[in-house]
């Protein structure tokens, strides 16, 4: 009783009812007994098995078995296609499969064509025959005639015709029209197979030129991200600072982070003195006298309208004017057209743009003493200058293309800008 419970490792709970507490230890103990031995018998078995050598390990019911192929250094031998120096381009590779491709299509051709010469040589022949066999039908006839009035002659009475020629001519019919049906019946097979090749042949050539044509996409899209990767980390961080304007080419920055945001205080809490605050609100419109004054003390140091590397105004540059005045002078210039004038209401400037869908306006923040488009993580540049030369290749957002291409010059005498200067 007690082998059969260790060997099943099961008993009934009615069983297990009527026992003793002290014989429910000891057939626990038993049956735990039996579960370490059957364990180390495994684990034993297992060890056996991993500890077996290669060669002597059973094979599979199919005997297959992989072997990996190794390298001088006894590793497996791996192939990148396309390090080696030897190995042949995606583009030569495409080109040997066409050109096996046309080799294996002309000859085809060559074999449709002599099917089709071997088919009109025995059309040709069957013909001959058809021809001849008609012949000897009209002679037959005049044959047989001559031979009654011979025998009428003789008096020796009729004879049976001979019909072995009949029979003759009528299995050669029948095998040829078998043959020409049979060659017919092949060559509709091979005109369809190769109709089934061309068809095949095309359709893997179209795919491999949209494989092609998205490989070239691929690339350009990798090229341009590198460039624009290349151009942002030359141009800088925030934290390297901004040189004289004076004393060359400078490099924008990241803007600062914005300051965190002030939340309502609840209903009864006593103010927080502003003292520790460190966003200080202004004004937002400023007198034209003021704008002018700004404009004078801040930034003719930093050569706001000059060049880039002379001392000549800019032709985009104008002076304070209002959005509608620079609407109608953007509107006689083409798409791509554009202009920079010192904002009538705030300490700044504006761009306004011809785009084709109509006139674009966008603020120019210049209060951290560089200059960029406000909005969330804008490049900084030291001039004017630099974001219009930033901004000739790439566009103002990230959805459009507001490329600066054609300055909008000046189209009154005097120009608008000669009180900034005086």
């Amino acid at each position: 009783m007690l082998r059969q419970i260790l060997s099943e490792m099961f008993i009934d709970p009615d069983l297990l009812a009527e026992l003793s507490e002290e014989q429910k230890q000891i057939l626990f103990y038993k049956m735990r007994e039996e579960q370490i031995r059957r364990w180390k018998e495994r684990e034993a078995a297992m060890e056996r098995k991993e500890s077996l050598p290669v060669k002597s390990r059973p094979k599979k019911e199919n005997g297959k078995s992989v072997h990996w192929k190794l390298g001088a250094d006894k590793q497996v031998w791996v192939w990148v296609m396309g390090e080696h120096h030897l190995d042949k381009p995606y583009d030569v590779l495409c080109d040997e499969i066409l050109a096996e491709r046309e080799h294996l299509r002309a000859a085809k051709d060559a074999e449709l064509r002599k099917a089709q010469s071997l088919q009109f040589t025995n059309s040709l022949e069957i013909k001959s025959l058809n021809c001849d066999l008609q012949a000897v039908k009209k002679t037959e006839p005049q044959n047989v005639t001559r031979k009654a009035a011979a025998e009428e002659a003789t008096d020796q009475g009729p004879r049976a015709i001979p019909t072995k020629k009949d029979d003759k001519a009528q299995t050669k019919d029948l095998t040829k029209k078998k043959d020409s049906e049979e060659l017919k019946q092949t060559e509709d097979e091979k005109t369809k197979q190769i109709y089934k090749n061309w068809k095949e042949d095309s359709e893997w050539q179209a795919s491999l030129r949209k494989s092609k044509a998205a490989d070239e996409k691929r690339r350009s899209l990798a090229k341009q991200a590198r460039e624009d990767y290349k151009r942002l980390s030359q141009r800088g961080r925030s934290g390297d600072g901004l040189q004289n304007p004076l004393s060359g080419p400078q490099k924008p920055k990241r803007p600062p982070l914005p300051p965190k945001p002030q939340f309502l205080q609840p209903l009864g809490s006593p103010p927080k003195s502003l003292g520790n605050q460190g966003v200080i609100r202004t004004k937002t419109s400023f007198t034209q006298e003021e704008i002018i004054r700004w404009f004078k003390e801040e930034q003719l140091p930093f050569r706001a309208g000059y060049q880039k590397n002379s001392d000549t105004i800019a032709p985009w540059f104008h002076g304070i004017l209002t959005l509608k005045k620079a609407d109608e002078l953007l509107s006689t210039g083409m798409p791509g057209s554009f202009l920079i004038r010192v904002s009538e209401k705030i300490k700044g400037y504006a761009l306004s743009y011809l785009s084709e869908e109509g006139c674009k306006h966008f603020l120019i923040d210049a209060s951290a003493n560089s200059y960029s488009f406000l909005g969330v993580d804008q490049l900084q540049h030291a001039t004017l200058a630099d974001l219009v030369e930033y901004h000739k290749e790439e566009p103002i957002t990230s959805l459009g293309k507001e490329l600066l291409l054609f300055p909008c010059g000046q189209q009154d005498k005097p120009p608008d800008y000669l009180e900034l200067f005086q």
